[in-house]
């Protein structure tokens, strides 16, 4: 019912009642109003379609309520109508009517290419998906918009959310496209729109485009109305600014018809009625919007091709022109010539201009490249298959038993080499080296371009299965004043969208750079620096340049040889006469020096990549290690062991081997944004594949273009150890979670011990909690071959491996404290694995029996573990044992015996003793009767008593003795040299002796 509603506000003002005062006219039921008689007082509009799909032609006021007698509304074109580019529907007659000069229609379609300011209709939305921790919006993206550029709209190069949201009504099924620059995977770029239709993946999410390179993307549309909707969000984990993303032409098709002609923008022009696109204006002209025609620059001025104005030329200096060598003459001469910089602004003819520098003297050329030999012309030429050259010589085959060293190598820079490209000659050949130029403005991207048709690997090396095809190294410097970066960047195959590699900002010191191919597919390298990311159109930085002095690439598939190496040859047995061709050595084989043949690398040593000639091309695992049966890599078995104490601790850690994961954080960048950062690590096992992997799952999205499932142009990491950086669906809005920044942090293993360096890779104890167990922590080593601009020997990583009973079979994985991003210097990372699972076997010392009592005969023994137990699997412990005993054991009946034998001769020894004592007293008490008979002598033959005889005389001791005396004399008796002295009572008181 709403074009009824239409109509009927449209007839209220035909059906009023009109009064006329003087030069008015007025409706008797509302306010006074004029009599509209222009056409510029109102227009026409149609009402809504309705079910039969007609509508209504209706005349609105400008301005309501100001003027009355407009045209009756009439039946108006089917909705499905429309004019043809180039023309547009004139409503009065409701004909298509041809554009007019300096304006344009694209019929059906509505375009978007002219950004001073955000046009109608365009809403900027800038959105925080967290809130604060007491719920409430943060502030921090209220300045976060798109932003107009003139030509292109740029994106917010901050991690807020920030949408440009257009609303459209179609008529028919349709479409959107629009072209953009999309050059850094840092920031997520997405579009989709609010209509319930099949959006794949590949439409919401947009590819990655070439430093400086424009793309063009388009989706369907289906008829009604669409929300449309362009996001963005930055991520600034590593505090490395972004580049935005830019916006220009967006263009949709399906509205009905257009009732006006677009005025062409400033700068463009349209010369014939009926176009259906403007074209932008010649250098040195210039034109205002709607212009038919482009106007020429005075004498001293100049603009750019599509300028609105021209500008006064400066006065030329040394920035304005530079130098190049003139190609090589017949006499092998160059010399130094300067050039204007096209397209050339300034004024040479004025005052403190300087003038172009004269040609330089003739000098002899540099050497030809490497690979390369020189013509009577001094033309450089490649040399023939299976011969080589240095540059300065004739080339020359390839000795028997040797096969050339393909590649290429390019040092001299005397003209470009054929395999290279650069536009509008943006990059400058110097001699000793090649560098940028100088480009329309400061912000250009001036690209320089190496295209390898793919890679080759020597015939000994055809065998390998190792992960090196080739590599590419450059010795590069930058010199810069403003905030300069160089890109080095790859495409690979037909994958669609430039790889960033590396990058290196502001000013560097000459440098080498190395890149190693894992994959074999033809690629395009390209060098791409930007003097500044400001969006201005002029010339400051014109003296910030880099120079790039060597470009080598190995083991490229159609490329020249500079040098021989020795190959494989064939058995005496299997070698025909005259034949030394080379052979292919097997996986793990090298080439012996004496006899040219393959011999298999000794146990537990890999093949080094690069050198295959003498055992010594065999290089040794790091400890605890092995190789794989290809000998291209080490790995760990999952077993250890190690001395300590006189005792070989045995470790199994095969529970370990599944790949685990660990995620640290949440983090929050300087805005809040919540991002976590995943490592999946695979310790040990697998035969030493790489079993981690990480994948950068927006980038997948936006190149599953032309490459289908091909699993070699997955984006994916393997290595021991990776890491992303996650970014929550809860935490942006997202529909699902994203993962980017996806790094190998080990594809080496070194190998593990209970060290704490290794190959120069240093672990940090001190970063964890002391190991309060007792078993010794085990360090597994691991290094990354890929460097970075930070990193030089490449990043590493080191698994700590604790034993910790209380921790489940696969334990706990954990970054240190102090360094919750895994790294504390960005290069080398750090883990704790802790786990019940780390300790070692268990053997006979771990554990101790105890014999129970001897109960009805019966004994048992039973083996318990010491405590606490710090061993897993291995010796399990005895089973409890019983044996027969008797009642009372043998040591009591022993000690029992013992012990009555002693009570025994105490007893006798005792009435032994006190038996003797009484007769001592009887005899001491008979000498002493014997004494106290007066004047009486004994007589002479009773002087000695024989034994047994009692005395008859009184004895008197000349000194009473003790009990240890009388013990004493008793233990003495029957001794010849023992006696005993008594005095004998007499009235001469002489002494007897008594014996």
């Amino acid at each position: 019912t709403s074009h009824l509603f239409s109509l009927f506000l449209a007839l209220t003002y035909h059906l009023c009642c009109v009064h006329k005062v003087g030069m008015y006219l007025y409706c008797s039921n509302r306010a006074a109003v004029g009599l509209c008689i222009f056409q510029t007082d109102y227009y026409y509009e149609y009402t809504e379609c309705d079910s039969t799909g007609s509508r209504w032609r209706v005349a609105i006021p400008h301005n309501l309520g100001t003027c009355s007698g407009l045209p009756t509304p009439t039946r108006g074109t089917d909705c499905s109508f429309s004019c043809a580019a180039g023309k547009f529907l004139e409503m009065s007659s409701q004909q298509c009517t041809p554009c007019a000069a300096g304006s344009y229609s694209l019929g059906s379609a509505v375009r978007f290419d002219q950004w001073d300011a955000i046009p109608t209709g365009f809403t900027s939305l800038a959105t925080y998906m967290d809130p604060g921790p007491n719920g409430e919006e943060s502030q921090a993206c209220n300045s976060s918009s798109w932003t107009p550029q003139g030509v292109y709209l740029e994106s917010s190069r901050d991690e807020c959310t920030v949408s440009l949201v257009y609303a459209v009504h179609l008529e028919k099924q349709g479409s959107v496209s629009f072209s953009y620059q999309y050059p850094d995977n840092n920031i997520f770029f997405e579009f989709y729109q609010c209509q319930e239709m099949a959006q794949t993946e590949d439409q919401k999410w947009i590819k990655l485009t070439t430093n400086g390179e424009w793309d063009m993307h388009t989706v369907n549309l289906k008829s009604g109305t669409n929300i449309l909707y362009w996001r963005t969000t930055g991520i600034l984990v590593g505090g490395k600014m972004v580049k935005p993303v830019l916006l220009r032409n967006i263009q949709i098709e399906g509205v009905a018809y257009t009732s006006e002609c677009f005025p062409c923008r400033p700068g463009w022009f349209s010369s014939a009625p009926g176009s259906s696109s403007c074209q932008p204006c010649p250098r040195n002209t210039s034109s205002n919007k709607g212009a038919a025609s482009c106007t020429p620059c005075l004498d001293m001025q100049y603009s750019h091709e599509g300028w609105s104005e021209c500008k006064t030329r400066p006065p030329c200096s040394e920035k304005d022109y530079f130098q190049i060598h003139t190609a090589c003459d017949s006499e092998g001469k160059t010399q130094v010539m300067y050039r204007w910089v096209e397209p050339r602004i300034c004024e040479e003819n004025v005052t403190g201009a300087v003038v172009l520098p004269p040609t330089g003297e003739r000098e002899a050329c540099p050497p030809c490249n490497p690979g390369y030999y020189n013509t009577n012309d001094s033309t450089c030429f490649p040399c023939p298959p299976g011969t080589h050259s240095d540059g300065t010589s004739v080339c020359e085959e390839c000795p028997a038993g040797t096969e050339p060293v393909l590649g290429y190598e390019y040092k001299w820079w005397n003209v470009l080499p054929s395999n290279m490209k650069t536009s509008l000659e943006r990059w400058e050949v110097a001699g000793d080296h090649i560098r940028s130029g100088a480009g329309g403005s400061d912000n250009d991207y001036l690209i320089l371009n190496l295209h390898v048709p793919g890679f080759k690997l020597p015939t000994s090396l055809a065998g390998m299965t190792g992960s090196e095809f080739g590599r590419i190294t450059f010795v590069f410097e930058t010199i810069c004043s403003a905030d300069c970066e160089l890109y080095f960047m790859m495409v690979r195959g037909n994958m669609r969208g430039h790889l960033m590699v590396e990058s290196w900002e502001g000013s560097k010191e000459r440098q080498s750079y190395t890149h190693i191919m894992t994959r074999n597919a033809s690629v395009s390298y390209t060098w791409a620096f930007q003097r500044t990311n400001q969006a201005q159109d002029v010339r400051l930085y014109i003296a910030d340049v880099v120079k790039l002095y060597s470009v080598t690439v190995t083991n490229v598939q159609d490329g020249v040889a500079s040098a021989c190496r020795a190959c494989a040859l064939l058995s005496q047995s299997s070698q025909r006469s005259g034949s030394s061709s080379c052979i292919p050595c097997p996986a793990g084989f090298y080439i012996d020096r004496d006899t040219n043949r393959c011999q298999e690398c000794p146990p537990d040593t890999y093949l080094s990549g690069h050198h295959t000639y003498g055992q010594d091309a065999c290089l040794p695992c790091g400890p605890g290690s092995r190789s794989n049966q290809e000998h291209s890599r080490c790995y760990s078995d999952c077993s250890f062991s190690h001395m300590e104490n006189n005792r070989t601790l045995t470790y199994d850690l095969s529970s370990l081997s599944a790949v685990a994961s660990l995620t640290n954080g949440p983090s929050f960048t300087s805005k809040g944004t919540k991002y976590l950062h995943v490592f999946n690590i695979s310790l040990c096992g697998h035969q030493g594949k790489m079993a981690a992997v990480c994948t950068d799952n927006v980038t997948d999205l936006a190149n599953k273009d032309l490459t289908g499932d091909s699993p070699q142009f997955v984006n994916s990491v393997d290595s021991f150890i990776c890491q992303s950086t996650i970014i929550p669906a809860d935490g942006r809005g997202f529909r699902t979670a994203l993962a980017s920044q996806s790094i190998s942090l080990a594809d080496t293993y070194l190998g593990a011990t209970v060290d704490s360096v290794l190959d120069g890779v240093k672990a940090r104890p001190e970063l964890y909690p002391d190991n309060p167990k007792g078993t010794p922590d085990i360090n597994f080593f691991y290094r990354s071959t890929q460097t970075t601009a930070s990193c030089e020997r490449g990043r590493s990583a080191v698994i700590t491996i604790r034993c910790n009973p209380e921790k489940a079979d696969h334990g706990q994985l954990a970054v240190p404290s102090a360094c919750p991003a895994g790294t504390c210097d960005g290069c080398t990372f750090h883990f704790l694995w802790e786990s019940g699972s780390a300790c070692p076997l268990c053997t006979h010392d771990d554990y101790h029996q105890i014999e129970g009592a001897c109960k009805r005969g019966v004994q048992e023994t039973l083996s318990v573990w010491n405590e606490p137990k710090l061993c897993t699997s291995g010796v399990s412990l005895p089973a409890k044992t019983s044996a027969p005993c008797e009642a009372i054991a043998l040591w009591l009946k022993v000690g029992v015996g013992g012990g009555a034998f002693l009570a025994v001769l105490l007893v006798s020894l005792t009435c032994y003793f006190w038996k003797k004592n009484k007769r001592l007293e009887y005899k001491y008490s008979r000498l002493v009767m014997s004494a106290n008979k007066e004047c009486e002598l004994p007589a002479a033959d009773s002087c000695a008593l024989a034994e047994g005889e009692e005395p008859e005389d009184d004895v008197v001791y000349s000194h009473k003795p003790s009990l240890l005396g009388k013990l004493r004399a008793i233990a003495n008796k029957g001794e010849g040299d023992s006696s005993e002295s008594v005095q004998l009572k007499s009235s001469q008181s002489e002494r007897w002796v008594w014996g």
